[in-house]
């Protein structure tokens, strides 16, 4: 018998939080098949989540994952703080539970595996957030509600 690891199959969204853009993917309510969408240009927060709403109603969302850039020896960096505050921010708002993946590397890896070195539409955004989905599935958490998120803490993105 097969020890399944990951979390429970259901619709999630994923985000590659950015400065200028956010990349996005999703999977089937199965977790089957992950797909990148379009990313989201960023602009202040009401409006990313006024053009967020209805892609996560439309797809039916119950959870998100968000990346987080720790560095090398799985600490926190300034960007993963922004992160970290952006997908809380997110997540209570859309009132959805929350899990992390350590994106360390994973600009690159999804450059190399999609060809997309050097790419400035945003493409590549979308495939590392889809890349970050796959990764959770496989091995991530549980997502859980905000509520139970230490603001003053970032969680571990360890086995993600």
């Amino acid at each position: 018998m097969a020890l399944i690891t990951g979390p429970a199959p259901r619709s999630v969204l994923a985000l590659d939080v950015g400065r200028k853009r956010i990349g996005l993917a999703g999977c089937d309510p199965l977790g089957l098949t992950v797909s990148p969408l379009p990313p989201l240009a960023r602009g202040k927060f009401a409006a990313d989540l006024a053009r967020l709403e209805p892609l996560v109603r439309q797809r039916r969302c119950l959870a998100l994952v968000v990346g987080l850039p720790l560095d090398q020896a799985q600490k926190s960096t300034p960007q993963a703080q922004h992160c970290q505050r952006y997908g809380l921010q997110l997540a209570r708002a859309l009132g959805l539970p929350l899990a992390w993946v350590n994106e360390h590397s994973s600009s690159w890896w999804a450059a190399e595996k999609h060809g997309l070195h050097g790419d400035r539409s945003g493409v590549l955004d979308s495939a590392v957030a889809a890349l970050l989905l796959e990764q959770w599935l496989r091995e991530g958490d549980e997502p859980v509600m905000v509520a139970a998120i230490q603001a003053d803490r970032l969680p571990s993105a360890e086995g993600s």
